[in-house]
């Protein structure tokens, strides 16, 4: 019997901790007034430091907790924000190191944001493109930067059931942006 309680305590520790977050982590999700996150910046020195790390993955608690909700939530939000919008966002982006991607999807009708837990580009296929790209946590810099067009994505969707498609044009540019800052590259570290 009091092996059972031990257990269960251990079980119901789980779930309080949020599916997976950490203290830190869910800090940061639930941080401030408004849906809106802060962007962290290149321009700061600590914002940089953190920009420059590389992302944890996401397990499959975190995907089942109300953080991970807030989280896409409030991301979304904030890439959608009138006055610094953009078309991708990742989760360090907002000060959370785990490998979650928010692309807008302009390969699709309506041109819909999806989030992609854990991304990865498994393939690079035909030919590589230069084109101009921005940057939230890179504010006033823009430069080309030679992308492939298309790739080959393996990810967990929201449900974290695996998928894996091939994303062409815009689209896969996007892809490639979001996933180099869950490795801590930005796309200034590109440009010759």
């Amino acid at each position: 019997m009091k092996r059972l309680l031990i257990v269960i305590a251990a079980a119901l520790s789980l779930v309080s901790c949020g599916g997976g977050f950490t203290s830190a982590e869910r800090k940061v999700i639930y941080a401030g007034e408004g849906d809106i996150m802060r962007v962290l910046s290149i321009d700061n020195k600590a914002d940089s430091l953190t920009l420059r790390r590389e992302s944890l993955p996401v397990e499959e608690a975190m995907v089942q907790s109300e953080e991970f909700l807030h989280l896409c939530n409030r991301m979304l939000a904030t890439v959608q924000n009138p006055d610094n919008e953009g078309v991708g966002i990742a989760a360090p982006q907002v000060g959370i190191l785990r490998r979650i991607v928010a692309v807008q999807r302009f390969d699709k009708e309506g041109h819909p944001f999806e989030f992609f837990i854990n991304p990865e580009i498994v393939e690079y296929e035909g030919q590589t493109l230069l084109g101009s790209e921005g940057c939230l946590s890179v504010p006033d810099i823009s430069d080309d930067v030679e992308r492939w067009q298309r790739i080959r994505l393996r990810y967990r969707d929201e449900a974290f059931a695996e998928r894996e498609e091939v994303i062409e044009g815009f689209t896969a540019v996007i892809f490639q942006h979001e996933i180099d800052h869950l490795d801590g590259v930005l796309f200034i570290d590109y440009i010759k």
